[in-house]
């Protein structure tokens, strides 16, 4: 890339940044809509104040496409310095706060035609200059460039001849050329000088790409062949479909993007040399209404400039204190008043300066604290609803920045629900910067959550539309009009009748080919099913009062309409109740399908049926049962424990975490209702979770108490000791020393300690400090009881080898897993056998669980419900929700539920303080105001005195009721 080498010679040496020539590629990959990048040329026309935009096709086989793409303007075209800013990646001189030119980025001619194609050149003429520039990826593939290399040359509008007059200027200019000639469409100096003489205003701008991208089948993305007149995409079915059965017209004609591209269209465009019929959208609808909506919660953009303008002013306070501090210097030096004149000239230069640069200091000053209370003002927007009556299948939210097309059709509120409440409603908004800011590639928000925002308040805002207009029947409407097949796609009769209903209720709306202003034509039966005349001028209007250019242009008359937050009728209430009562027995359903395994036997039986290859069978404490989603919480109480001894992550989360904002349209962060029922919900979770484990564990300790009951019964008290090989070792021990390896603290960790107990008979004398050795995967491991749980008869043990808590573990003090070591004989003390040896506890049935890996019925839907209740609970921020969806077993086994309901609480906490907040703000706006009311009541109390509709002693209530009285008595006295 070219760049004037303005550095101090000190930074000469020094390293600088280099743009390579791929990133012109990169650059145009965020245009995934093809038409938007063609926007992007358009948009740079209307900025340069252009009348007239054409965008044509030339054959030309030479070059890939086998056609050039051209856009020219009659704007203001560039001089040669101008042109040089283009190169400059990011540099704009549109970047104003208030500003409403479309560009802001520096960015849009690069990224847009480089979407298109791999070479553009460019054609500009300004005063007695034209300049050239050329940015061509075929060049830099060819010549193995890395570095951005841009020829532009400039000429003499009069003589046609370079600029250049220096020899090393004129050597610049002649390699420019060579690779211009070599690399562009035009092979010789007269074909290139040519191209100059398209531009047919003193001023304007010629862009033409080439070498156009090809699609797998080698044919170009854009089609100009089904439509001679029109500029189609090729496959228009890669992007999303926007209707039912089909894409909407925009979406694959560009004759019909750009006849919607601007919500105030200031500029004629033509495509392939035919005159484009832009709309004015507002014009296009039947019954429109507007509504005021003011909110406070958009304050991104303002922030950041708010931020800047403090930033400006703290430097032009450091640059007044300077100049001022000369200033100083030079009084003290020559004196308030030097007889030298030279002296006392620099002092006057040096104390002007100072206060130019005091006074811009305070100006910015003032600029950032006005910015600053202008923060914590609503910002404000007109949302226009009305009817397309001439489709009604094309409906949605129109929303324009700064009168540029950001999101066409986009469903809000009772469209996005599938029914045909506000079907047909059509709505138009044009969100200025200072509220949304948009992406470079100007087909979304930069800031996703404030846009959500927005949609939420567009959805209420056009029910409450569809509440005024009051369409009892809403299809007998859209028969009157045409409408007469069910299907909602069709479109609407082309009989004469119904075409002259709808041109009855909607106006034609033309813009002057002169003046560029808007007319409204007075309906004609004429006019019915006939074009507007691609030339038509003020002069062509029936109506008298605008048919010159110098008459203002006609306003449209919109009725404004409220938003009004009506209470629920009994009715809703009652739907209300009806869904609840529903919901609740769908729950009860799922609670009463619940099962106890009761038996071994009927375990056995249960586990077989799951799987016939399984091996290992772990024992846990509480009953298997078949929870309902909410009361997944008990299943996952141990995941946590694991997941915080383990000290990683699932697979799945040790890559990172994907982390977003919730997208959510039906998340509303605002509503106290829906967070008070939220954390209602949490909280009933807990208590159904911790209540159905007090029921398990009081279960357990039931039949454990009726099994030694029964063994008592039945075997002498005196007993003798039994060496531990002959002891019935239950299955659970089996089965898990068959497959295992020697233990590890991998080993330690991965088993939860219900998996890890047998249970026989009482080891008496046990205590804190007793040495004992565990069986572990067919080893021995000797630790001491560090804690004894006599309530569930367990010992909690150390492990000498494993001394980190971590690896503690709570061990049935009853099993024969586990024996006593006599320290002063240093023997082993085996456990006592069991009661009986024909007597075995049977395991509890919910202790049991599959092993890792292993698929059942009942485990999936376990998995299924925990899945569900995370997804419903699931805080922003945290994990995408699709994450949670797509977990296997094994991870939900490992997750961190408690560190997720720590951030849930979190998250719930600051939003409770945000409202609070917020509550009190509104509460003192709420203070200002009634106390303005009550000092306009004052004062209209004292004018109906002073005019003698009052007493002064007699002033009601009510005086709003009488001073509107008042005013309409007068009113009418008047106009009789």
């Amino acid at each position: 890339m070219e760049v004037q080498d303005n550095d101090a010679p000190l930074y000469g040496v020094l390293s600088r940044a280099q743009l390579s020539f791929e990133y012109l590629h990169t650059n145009s990959t965020t245009h995934e809509f093809l038409f938007g990048a063609l926007a992007e040329l358009l948009d740079n026309a209307r900025d340069a104040s252009a009348t007239k935009i054409n965008i044509y096709t030339v054959p030309d086989e030479t070059v890939r496409g086998g056609y050039l793409l051209c856009f020219l303007d009659d704007g203001d075209g560039m001089d040669p310095g101008e042109a040089a800013d283009i190169i400059t990646f990011g540099k704009s001189t549109k970047r104003v706060a208030d500003s409403q030119l479309i560009g802001q980025y520096g960015n849009g001619l690069k990224s847009g035609s480089m979407r298109i194609g791999s070479d553009f050149i460019l054609f500009t003429k300004k005063g007695a200059t034209m300049t050239c520039l050329m940015v061509s990826r075929t060049f830099h593939e060819e010549e193995k460039i890395e570095e951005v290399i841009v020829p532009l040359p400039s000429f003499d509008c009069q003589t046609k001849k370079p600029l250049a007059k220096t020899a090393q200027a004129l050597e610049k200019y002649k390699l420019e050329m060579d690779l211009i000639l070599k690399y562009s469409p035009f092979h010789t100096l007269e074909d290139f000088v040519r191209t100059f003489d398209q531009i047919k205003s003193g001023s304007g701008t010629l862009v033409i790409i080439y070498n156009l991208k090809l699609m797998d089948n080698g044919q170009p993305e854009l089609d100009i062949v089904t439509d001679e007149e029109d500029i189609l995409l090729a496959q228009p079915h890669t992007i999303d479909f926007d209707m039912e059965d089909g894409l909407m017209p925009e979406r694959k004609s560009f004759r019909a993007y750009t006849a919607i591209l601007y919500a105030d269209p200031r500029m004629r465009i033509y495509v392939q040399n035919k005159k484009v019929r832009t709309k004015k959208l507002v014009n296009c609808l039947f019954k429109p209404r507007m509504y005021k909506y003011a909110s406070s919660r958009f304050k991104t953009r303002s922030e950041l400039e708010v931020k800047k303008a403090k930033h400006d002013a703290s430097i032009a306070d450091e640059k007044a204190k300077e100049a001022e501090s000369r200033a100083r210097a030079l009084e003290q030096k020559h004196g308030n008043n030097p007889t030298n004149k030279e002296a006392r000239s620099i002092l006057r230069k040096a104390q002007s300066h100072a206060q130019e640069m005091r006074r811009e200091a305070q100006l910015k000053k003032e600029l950032g604290e006005r910015k600053q209370r202008a923060l914590k003002e609503p910002k404000t927007l007109n949302f226009i609803f009305g009817l397309n009556l001439e489709n009604r299948s094309q409906d949605g939210m129109f929303v324009y920045n700064c009168s540029r097309l950001i999101k066409m059709y986009q469903r809000v509120g009772p469209q996005m629900e599938g029914n045909r409440v506000c079907g047909g409603v059509m709505g138009i908004v044009d969100v200025p910067y200072l509220v949304l800011e948009p992406t470079h590639n100007k087909q979304d928000f930069a800031d996703g959550k404030e846009y959500r925002h927005l949609k939420k308040a567009m959805g209420e805002y056009m029910s409450q539309y569809w509440h005024d207009i009051d369409l009892d029947e809403p299809q007998k409407l859209w028969e009157t009009y045409g409408y007469q097949d069910a299907k909602w796609n069709d479109p609407p009769s082309d009989e004469l009748k119904y075409m002259k209903k709808r041109m009855m209720q909607v106006s034609t709306c033309v813009q002057c080919d002169e003046c560029l202003k808007w007319r409204v034509l007075p309906f004609s039966s004429k006019a019915v099913g006939r074009e507007v005349a691609d030339y038509w001028v003020c002069g062509n209007n029936p109506d008298t009062q605008h048919n010159r250019c110098s008459s203002a242009e006609e306003k449209p008359k919109l009725i404004e309409g409220v938003l009004k937050i009506r209470a629920k009728t009994s009715e809703d209430k009652k739907q209300e109740l009806a869904e609840e009562i529903r919901k609740k027995q769908e729950k009860l359903e799922k609670l009463e399908r619940i099962e106890l395994v009761k038996s071994a036997a009927q375990l056995r039986s249960a586990e077989m049926a799951r799987s016939a290859s399984q091996k290992d069978i772990n024992y846990k404490e509480t009953p298997v049962r078949t929870t309902s989603p909410t009361k997944s919480r008990v299943s996952s109480s141990y995941s946590q424990h694991s997941y915080s001894q383990h000290g990683h992550r699932s697979p799945r989360d040790s890559g990172g975490r994907r982390r977003r904002v919730a997208s959510s349209e039906e998340e509303d962060e605002e509503e106290d209702e829906e967070l008070a029922e939220v954390t209602a919900m949490k909280d009933a979770l807990y208590e159904e979770a911790e209540e159905e484990s007090t029921v398990a564990r009081e279960t357990v300790l039931q039949k454990r108490k009726e099994a030694k009951t029964e063994e008592h019964a039945h075997v002498p008290v005196k007993r003798k000791r039994t060496s531990p090989e002959r002891q019935p070792v239950l299955q659970n021990l089996q089965d898990s020393e068959e497959d295992s390896s020697a233990m590890s603290p991998a080993s330690f960790q991965s088993a939860s300690p219900r998996q890890q107990i047998s249970s026989t008979e009482e080891i008496d004398g046990a205590e804190v400090g007793t040495r004992i050795e565990c069986k572990i995967n067919s080893k021995w491991y000797g630790g001491a009881v560090v804690k004894v749980n006599k309530q569930a008869d367990k010992w909690k043990v150390k492990f000498d080898k494993y001394k980190k808590d971590k690896y503690d573990k709570w061990v049935d003090r009853t099993s024969t897993g586990i024996r006593i070591v006599n320290t002063t004989f240093n023997k082993h003390v085996p456990a006592s056998p069991p009661l009986h040896d024909g007597v075995q506890e049977a395991p509890s049935s919910s202790t049991t669980s599959t092993a890792p890996g292993a698929s059942t019925p009942l485990a999936d839907e376990l998995a299924k419900g925990y899945r569900r209740c995370l997804g419903f609970f699931i805080p922003p921020e945290y994990m995408d929700k699709d994450s949670i969806y797509n977990m296997s077993t094994q991870e939900l086994v490992s997750f961190p539920l408690d560190e997720f309901f720590d951030h849930y609480e979190k998250g719930l906490k600051g939003l409770v303080g945000k409202f609070q907040e917020q509550r009190d703000d509104y509460r003192k706006q709420s203070d200002a105001h009634q106390s303005k009311l009550a000092e306009l009541r004052t004062l209209i109390s004292k004018l109906l005195v002073s005019q003698g509709a009052l007493k002064a002693n007699e002033i009601p209530d009510d005086i709003d009721v009488v001073f509107r009285k008042y005013v309409h008595d007068k009113i009418a006295s008047k106009s009789k």
